[in-house]
């Protein structure tokens, strides 16, 4: 597993773990990867400093790394688990998102659980208008 520091274009810093370089490398050229605070799809290797083990901890090392993964595992279970909820239980609207949550907000249609795709200026302007929305990080449904 490598961990790397990722920034989107809105200056949003955030760590995202990796297979291994490669995998950072296919994933970034798919533009699969997006900001786990605002969703954003152009995100670029932040600058980090190098994580180095102090003399005789390599140990300490290893078990720290083991540790990150079951950690990394258990994050994208549960993502995958909230993926399954909502698309069982929201309708797919794709990127007609801020246009359909709006007339939620506003009654014009029946309220319900929908999900799909907006920028971060419809983001933005939703959250300005007061409609309730959230960004979640939209993990593969099992690993590829």
């Amino acid at each position: 597993m490598i961990k790397y520091n990722l920034k989107c274009e809105h200056n949003h810093v955030f760590e995202a773990w990796f297979k291994n370089s490669s995998a950072y490398d296919e994933q970034s050229a798919k533009g699969i990867i997006s900001c786990a605070i605002c969703g954003s799809g152009t995100v670029e290797k932040a600058p980090m400093a190098p994580s180095v083990p102090r003399k005789g901890s390599a140990k300490s090392a290893k078990a720290d790394t083991a540790d990150a993964a079951s950690q990394m595992s258990v994050a994208v279970n549960a993502l995958r688990e909230m993926r399954k909820t909502v698309e069982e239980n929201c309708d797919y609207v794709g990127e007609k998102f801020a246009e359909e949550a709006r007339k939620i907000h506003y009654g014009e249609v029946e309220e319900r659980g929908i999900y799909g795709e907006a920028t971060a200026e419809e983001r933005t302007e939703l959250e300005e208008e007061g409609v309730e929305l959230a960004t979640i990080p939209w993990v593969p449904s099992s690993d590829a």
